[in-house]
């Protein structure tokens, strides 16, 4: 199914049970390179960045699949009560059911810091499966996410709100405030990288716009730093920001999907 109505994955058993929606075009030939695209928080795979690459990855060869963590677009659960672990089964349960061939993990924001956790969970627990993921490439990565990019960048007061009562609501400029609530950043402690070497085996290419306030370059360089062997490859965008959305991001987007699917085929 390319377009239209979604089809929905059952993941999880009994009161954890939930309906993630996906939308997925297998690339052309059996043996060709499909693409993975991981939303950004808040964010669903009808976003911009996802209906560009839709039109254009079937186009240019590659297959695509695209789906919707719990709380998010069409996929069940609430918002608040979702988890990093749990975004991290379902992204696995898509990987695992839905695709068949190598693909190329395309993570953006969030969605990069579940990339880099879905390569390293599949390494450790279902090594046959990693070896499908040819490459990563990575838009904003959020990394480490709950700790370097939320409970450490709160305001004392926001913590406090947190421990107390549960949950912080924070404003965003792409929307209403959202919340972060305790079982969050709780639960991300269990899947943080702290910045210790992590070799990932195949090539992890980063774009980061230098304008981006939410996700900012020194992270990004940051997580270059701790890639071992050489995998890690960062390209910066001047005048780039969090979305980077624009007709020339999604040109970079595209080249840099190519030059990989190259380099790994």
């Amino acid at each position: 199914m390319s377009s239209g109505e979604p089809q929905f994955l059952d993941v999880g058993d009994g009161s954890k049970r939930r309906k993630i929606a996906y939308l997925t075009i297998p690339p052309p030939s059996a043996d060709g390179l499909g693409l993975v695209w991981m939303i950004g928080l808040k964010s669903d795979m009808v976003s911009t960045k996802a209906t560009a690459l839709a039109e254009w990855a079937p186009a240019n060869g590659f297959g695509l699949t695209r789906f919707e963590y719990s709380g998010h677009g069409s996929s069940s659960g609430e918002f608040t009560e979702a988890t990093i672990g749990d975004w991290l089964e379902e992204s696995r349960d898509i990987f695992t059911k839905v695709t068949h061939c190598r693909q190329i993990l395309i993570g953006s924001s969030t969605g990069g810091h579940l990339a880099l956790l879905l390569l390293r969970d599949l390494m450790r627990r279902d090594p046959a499966a990693a070896d499908r993921i040819a490459a990563i490439v990575l838009i904003a990565p959020a990394w480490d996410l709950t700790e370097e990019l939320m409970w450490k960048k709160l305001p004392a007061e926001a913590q406090r709100e947190i421990m107390e009562k549960g949950v912080t609501y924070r404003p965003s400029e792409y929307g209403d405030p959202y919340p972060i609530t305790q079982k969050f950043i709780e639960e991300g402690r269990n899947h943080l990288f702290k910045g210790e070497p992590f070799d990932p085996g195949r090539p992890v290419v980063i774009l980061q716009g230098l304008l981006d306030p939410d996700v900012p370059a020194a992270h990004s360089r940051k997580l270059v730093e701790f890639i071992q062997s050489g995998w890690a490859e960062l390209t910066e965008v001047p005048d780039g920001e969090h979305r980077m959305s624009r007709p020339q991001d999604l040109e970079l987007l595209y080249q840099t999907i190519k030059r990989v699917a190259d380099k790994v085929s």
